[in-house]
């Protein structure tokens, strides 16, 4: 495992690369990223790297965005069959439809969406920063809000924006379920349960906070609590437990795992620095500047 960490540190450097995770992927990976973070963490990261070339670890839909952001850099994503069920839930032509069923609506795109998506909408969003948009955006205008049926009823049930929900999900969020999180309480009294908000609402009101990624590590980070039931996708419990060593930190359920997360590997990693491996992500020019303006306004909307 050292040697592989050297090589691709070796070649990191040799082709001016940086290396960004997210806080799903395994530990392994987060440890030799650059930056380890959330999708808003990441859009902030991406949209300021210098690096020549990008090797986003996590899936397509992220690469996208960052390719979106650096049009000049190479974006590769070391295992390109790692997608997003979520984010193929809803087509170009099905936001086209809804848009036109519902005219005078704001199209508000979760950043789990393609780049077609993207280009289609007003304003994109992560969970982290899903509702502080919603408040900001004209209070005269209904909200079309895609693809996550789940998160889009949070933030209409935080900001009671008029709003029209796309019926896509998150299939590993959707594991989640009461008995687990009541069952977790049981294990563990006195646990706080911080919950994403891609998880049902039946669920929800079941947890102490209600957070995105990058919400549970800053939460955890500064609470006095010492012990959290985590009801999101496992590989959060990496940085959670690496940064705060004092603390306890436990899955609602070890079933909770996105595949297409795992998918990366060092050896990926090092294949795609390599160039032997990975890929190259590209987007229209069309498409990524249409793309581009509902990222920006996100980045300006939501810092």
């Amino acid at each position: 495992m050292g040697d592989i960490r050297a090589e691709i540190a070796a070649l990191r450097k040799e082709r001016d690369a940086v290396i960004l995770a997210h806080t799903y992927q395994p530990g392994a990976v987060q440890d030799c990223a650059d930056y380890v973070g959330d999708s808003y963490g990441l859009s902030v990261e991406a949209s300021r790297t210098a690096a020549s070339v990008i090797i986003f670890c996590g899936v397509r839909f992220m690469a996208e965005t960052a390719a979106i952001l650096n049009p000049s850099r190479t974006v590769i994503l070391p295992e390109p069959l790692a997608g997003c069920p979520m984010a193929d839930m809803i087509t170009a032509v099905e936001l086209a439809e809804l848009k036109a069923r519902h005219p005078g609506h704001l199209v508000m795109c979760y950043v789990n969406s393609t780049a077609e998506i993207k280009a289609l909408s007003d304003v994109c969003c992560t969970s982290s920063n899903a509702e502080k948009i919603a408040r900001k955006l004209p209070a005269d205008r209904s909200i079309i809000f895609v693809p996550d049926r789940h998160l889009g009823s949070w933030v209409q049930e935080r900001t009671g924006r008029d709003m029209v929900l796309w019926d896509g999900f998150c299939p590993t969020h959707l594991r989640i379920e009461p008995g687990m999180i009541i069952v977790a309480r049981k294990e563990h009294p006195g646990a706080e349960v911080l919950i994403h908000p891609e998880a049902t609402h039946e669920c929800r009101v079941l947890a102490d906070a209600v957070l995105s990624t990058g919400g549970m590590c800053s939460h955890a980070a500064a609470s006095d609590t010492t012990e959290f039931i985590i009801a999101t996708e496992t590989g959060l419990l990496h940085p959670l437990r690496k940064n705060n060593p004092g603390k306890r930190f436990f899955a609602v359920s070890e079933e909770v795992v996105c595949p297409n997360m795992k998918r990366v590997t060092l050896p990926s990693i090092r294949n795609a620095l390599m160039g032997t491996g990975g890929r190259a992500v590209t987007i229209d020019r069309e498409t990524a500047a249409k793309a581009l303006r509902s990222l920006e306004r996100m980045l300006a909307l939501g810092g």
